[in-house]
């Protein structure tokens, strides 16, 4: 092209009422998201509750029996590995 000539223009436009109706409904979908999240966390929580009331042993108490048992495991394992000093024995 020639010294003074003009390019054509290709700006980039935007369609304002596209793009504030998208945002319009991305908020909205995030809204009705964020509904939903507190309804079935609401949901889960009530049905968490129930179970924790109708079990024979309250949770604290059957990780402390748990426990007691790993505890006691552990002693018997750690009693039988001292008292093994690494020599198959036979008996005759």
């Amino acid at each position: 092209m020639k010294n003074g000539q003009t390019y054509p223009s290709t700006a980039f436009q935007l369609n304002k009422t596209s793009m504030m109706t998208g945002a319009v409904l991305f908020g909205t979908g995030g809204l009705i998201g964020l509904i939903g999240v507190i309804v079935s966390g609401t949901a889960l929580a009530a049905a968490c509750r129930q179970w924790f009331r109708e079990l024979d042993v309250p949770p604290t108490e059957a990780v402390k029996h748990k426990w007691g048992q790993t505890k006691a495991a552990s002693a018997a394992g750690a009693a039988a590995w001292q008292q093994h000093d690494g020599v198959q024995r036979t008996h005759a």
